[in-house]
């Protein structure tokens, strides 16, 4: 271990070599000739996270849990009962040196460094060596948290949320995760992602931002948080400083635990005092001693002094941008640099002037607005005389809406004939009925005048045929007059008698057969006649019926804007007297035939 600690010291004279050597070649971070442009006082908003939450879950765990929360990310929960002393931390503020990132009291100069932020946490798993920084390919913000909650990627999207440029899940989905996760190890990292995003990096209050599971993230690479905190501090304090205010939002628990270690045990010791007299004096005396007498001293090695000539004539040379340097023959003690400390008294008294600034600025409003109003009046008037001379308007109008009102009532009897939109389709349906059982006798008389047709067609074929076997029966005959006998003769003119009365039979029933043709087709010319007079009169029916309901239509878009005439009528003028009573009720009767001829639009 000596042997290491000596590596060490070397390592850092090597270091304040260099930078010693760095220091006179690159020269001093503000040029001669600089004028400060820091505020006079700088106010700092210290608002801190509610975390009565974390410290109940915390005391709820078992000395198993807690030990495994130690072994992976060290001292953390005692961040929880570390209360920050805001005025303590506003008169810190005034000191902080943006120039060279260090606070600076007369020749004194403090900065949190590594080694004592590493010391506070005292993690044992982390890397001193290894500095975090975002990596060019990092897994997204849902991913991270996936990998974290070991939860579902739907359940981390519905609690995701956006706060200004970034993203951030609500502390309250984390502590639902705490409380009911099987896992105690997933709990565990979800206690410290919480500590890391509402105690170390409050970023956005009550919510974890995306940039702190980034960093968390890497935990398990052993990278150390430290680097990352100090540059969260520094950059939040020059941001304060150079603006004159604003919110810090890096760890103030942690730069107050440092800060505590230079400032005199001196608190609370005026509550020590007390008299040489009394009941239980004695007491009082051996607690104190017995308190004294305990005091602890710990073992340290002795190193040389870290600053050279060089370092010293530089310091007493460079621009301070926190307090601006003085000569000899002006030099001022401490006291009058700490002075820009403002007291309380001074600050209720900044915190006055500026409310009392804000009220005259809301009086100068107030007046504008009451500049506004007269002139609001004076329209308001001009307006009122306009609806005079419109009430005189509107009762010329109510007569033309009277007669208007004449012609609607006419036009609606003589359109509608009083029936409605489906008394209208319901008649429609029955003419479309009567049309399609004429149709359908029409296609009846077709098919029997074709099945007629077909059988005159046969009967004719059979005529054909006969007549051709009556032309082979004669001639048979004429060859048996010269061949056969006279008995033969006698049988051949009783067979040709016997064809000749079926053929005249054929030809009855032949001529039967065409009279019912004809009378079929003048049926069938009678009944095309009716069917082409019935698709007539549904054609004309369905021309009226068109007419009727666009003026329908027409009746009903005029009533609509009739009734919000009526309204605006209603609306502009008082309707107290008779003629106003009389208007009201016209109104009232158009807005009802409004409402009855909405159906129609």
């Amino acid at each position: 271990m000596g042997n290491e600690f000596l590596d060490r010291v070397e390592d850092n004279a090597a270091v304040r070599t260099w930078a010693e050597i760095t220091q006179r070649e690159k020269g001093d971070s503000l040029a001669e000739g600089y004028i400060s442009e820091l505020w006079d006082f700088t106010r700092v908003s210290v608002t801190q996270n509610n975390l009565q939450e974390l410290k109940e879950i915390w005391e709820q765990w078992n000395d198993e849990v807690r030990q495994l929360f130690y072994s992976n990310y060290g001292d953390l929960p005692y961040l929880l009962d570390m209360k920050v002393d805001k005025c303590l931390f506003r008169a810190l503020a005034q000191f902080w040196n943006p120039a060279y990132s260090c606070f600076t009291f007369g020749r004194v100069d403090l900065v949190p460094t590594i080694e004592k932020y590493t010391a506070l946490l005292r993690c044992s798993k982390i890397q001193v060596d290894k500095v975090y920084s975002k990596a060019v390919n990092a897994p997204t913000f849902l991913r991270r948290l996936v990998s974290i909650t070991g939860m579902s990627g739907q359940w981390v999207t519905a609690r995701m949320k956006q706060k200004r440029d970034n993203k951030c899940i609500h502390w309250k989905n984390l502590k639902d995760l705490i409380l009911t996760h099987p896992d105690t190890k997933k709990k565990v990292d979800i206690f410290a992602l919480s500590i890391y995003g509402l105690v170390v990096f409050p970023r956005a209050l009550g919510h974890v931002d995306e940039a702190v599971t980034d960093l968390f993230d890497r935990l398990d690479k052993r990278v150390t948080p430290v680097s990352a905190i100090l540059a969260e501090t520094f950059r939040s304090l020059n941001a304060c400083r150079r603006a004159g205010e604003g919110r810090f939002i890096g760890c103030a628990q942690l730069l107050l635990a440092w800060l505590k270690q230079f400032v005199p045990a001196t608190q609370e010791l005026a509550e020590c005092e007390f008299s040489y007299r009394g009941d239980g004096y004695k007491r009082r005396v051996r607690e104190m001693v017995s308190a004294w007498n305990q005091t602890r001293r710990v073992k340290g090695l002795a190193v040389g002094p870290m600053t050279t000539p060089e370092y010293s004539e530089w310091w007493a040379k460079r621009i301070n941008d926190n307090i601006s340097g003085l000569g000899s023959e002006n030099s001022q003690p401490i006291e009058e640099y700490l002075r820009v400390v403002p007291t309380e008294l001074e600050i209720i008294k900044q915190d006055f002037e500026r409310k009392n600034a804000e009220l005259e600025k809301k009086i100068e409003q107030i007046e504008e607005e009451k500049v506004n109003l007269r002139l609001d009046t004076d329209v308001q008037k001009l307006e009122a005389d306009k609806l005079r001379k419109g009430k005189n308007k509107a009762e010329e109008e109510l007569d033309s809406l009277k007669t208007d009102y004449k012609k609607l009532r006419l036009s609606i009897r003589t359109a509608g004939l009083g029936k409605t939109s489906e008394q209208w389709r319901e008649e429609i349906r029955e003419e479309k009925n009567k049309s399609d059982r004429w149709e359908r006798k029409f296609q009846e008389m077709q098919a029997r005048n074709e099945a007629l047709e077909r059988s005159l067609s046969e009967s004719q074929k059979g005529k054909g045929e006969l007549k051709d076997r009556v032309v082979e029966l004669e001639g048979s005959l004429c060859q048996h007059r010269s061949r056969n006998s006279v008995i033969e003769l006698k049988a051949s003119l009783s067979k040709i008698e016997e064809m000749n009365g079926k053929i005249e039979e054929l030809e009855a029933a032949l001529r039967s057969c065409e009279v019912r043709i004809e009378h079929l087709e003048a049926k069938e010319g009678r009944q095309n006649e009716q069917l082409y007079s019935f698709q007539d009169q549904v054609r004309n029916r369905d021309h009226v019926m068109g007419e009727a309901v666009i003026q329908i239509r027409e009746v009903a878009d005029y009533l609509q804007a009739l009734a919000v005439q009526a309204d605006t009528l209603s609306l502009k003028y008082e309707l107290e007297s008779d003629r106003g009573q009389e208007l009201a009720s016209l109104l009232k009767k158009i807005k009802i035939l409004s409402i009855r001829a909405k159906p129609y639009l």
